[in-house]
C-alpha cells in the first residue's frame, strides 16, 4: 500500500508519501511548503483570508507531488493554529471545495500520541526514562516516557508562531527580552515541572522542526540535505550552538547555509525554549530525530 500523508502545521505544511509491505516501510517522498498559518491572527483565534489561500496553494502543490506516485490513501492533518481559530470550520469547508481534500483536524492530546507513534517507528527501542518534546509553531507537545512507554502527555499553546505574534523582540534579542521569553515559558509549563519533579528524565528526544535546525546546524547541513532517524546531540554543542543563535541577529541567521529560511524568525524562542527544559530538567542526553507526527499517521497505518 502506498499512503500520503499531509501535515498542515502553523508554519509548514509537510507531506510524507511511504510504501508499506507488511511491517516494513520504505518512504518515497519528503518535502515541506510554508504557510504561516499563524500570521496576523493567531493570537485572535482567526485564519486570514491570506492563510486561507497560503495553505489552498501548498495542499494543491502537494496534490501535484502526490499524483505520479498513485498512491492508495491520503490523510491530511491540522493541528494548532487550526484546531484552536473560531472559522476552523470555513477554512476547512473551503479547503475541501478548492483541493478535494478533506483535513482532519486533531486535538492537542492525539497531537502528541501521533508524535509518540513517530518517535516509536525512529528508534528501535525507546530509553526507559526520556521526556519527547515537539516544538512548532502553534504549540508545543511533551511525551514522559517511563519504561519505555508512554506515561504522560500534554500539549501547549507557547508555539513560537504565537511568541513571534505576542512580543516585538529586537534585533537581536536584548537580555531584558530574553528573561520576559523564559519567563514566559516558565509559567506556562507549570503542568510539566510537577509532573517531573519528583521523576527526573535524563533523555530528551526532540522532534523535527527546530530540532531538525539544530542537527543541521552541529553538522553543517543544508536544510532537508540528510536525513536522520536519529542522531545524537552533544550537549557542549548544544550549548554553543544555542547561544550563538540566540544573541544572532536576523542578517547573520539568513546568511547560514545551514538556516532553514522559514526559521530564521521564529528559531531564537525555539532555542530559549529548548535551553531552559535542558537546563531545569537537568538532561543529561539530548537526540534529534526528524521523526514525528507524519510518521506516526504511518506507524498506526502499519501496526493499528
Amino acid at each position: 500500500m502506498k499512503l500520503a500523508v499531509i501535515d498542515l502545521g502553523t508554519n509548514t505544511c509537510n507531506l510524507l508519501i511511504a510504501q508499506i509491505k507488511g511491517r516494513d516501510f520504505q518512504v518515497l517522498h519528503q518535502s515541506k511548503l510554508g504557510v504561516k498559518l499563524g500570521k496576523g491572527g493567531i493570537n485572535k483565534r482567526h485564519l486570514t483570508p491570506e492563510a486561507f489561500n497560503r495553505a489552498k496553494e501548498a495542499l494543491l502543490s502537494h496534490q501535484q507531488t502526490i499524483k505520479p506516485f498513485q498512491v492508495d490513501q491520503l490523510i491530511a492533518i491540522a493541528t494548532s493554529a487550526v484546531r484552536d481559530a473560531a472559522n476552523q470550520l470555513e477554512f476547512e469547508t473551503f479547503l475541501l471545495q478548492e483541493t478535494g481534500i478533506q483535513l482532519q483536524t486533531i486535538s492537542g492530546e492525539k497531537e502528541a500520541q501521533l508524535i509518540f507513534k513517530g518517535v516509536q517507528l525512529a528508534m528501535r527501542a525507546i530509553p526507559d526514562e526520556a521526556l519527547i518534546l515537539d516544538i512548532g509553531g502553534g504549540s508545543n507537545e511533551f511525551i514522559e516516557i517511563r519504561n519505555g512507554q508512554m506515561n504522560w502527555k500534554s500539549s501547549f499553546p507557547q508555539g513560537m508562531a504565537r511568541i513571534i505574534d505576542q512580543f516585538s523582540l529586537s534585533d537581536p534579542i536584548t537580555k531584558e527580552e530574553l528573561t520576559i521569553i523564559e519567563k514566559h515559558f516558565e509559567e506556562g509549563l507549570t503542568s510539566l515541572w510537577s509532573q517531573l519533579q519528583n521523576l527526573p528524565v535524563p533523555v530528551l528526544i526532540g522532534c523535527s522542526g527546530a530540532f531538525d535546525t539544530l542537527a543541521d546546524l552541529l553538522d553543517g547541513t543544508a536544510p532537508g540535505s540528510k536525513a536522520r532517524r536519529l542522531q545524537d546531540i552533544p550537549l557542549a554543542d548544544f550549548d554553543r550552538i544555542s547561544a550563538q543563535i540566540i544573541h544572532s541577529t536576523k542578517q547573520e541567521r539568513e546568511g547560514m547555509i545551514d538556516m532553514e529560511p522559514l526559521r530564521v524568525e521564529m528559531i531564537v524562542p525555539a532555542f530559549i525554549l529548548m535551553r531552559l527544559v535542558v537546563s531545569r530538567l537537568k538532561i543529561q542526553q539530548l537526540k534529534q530525530t526528524d521523526f514525528a507526527l507524519r510518521e506516526g499517521v504511518l506507524f498506526q497505518a502499519i501496526y493499528d
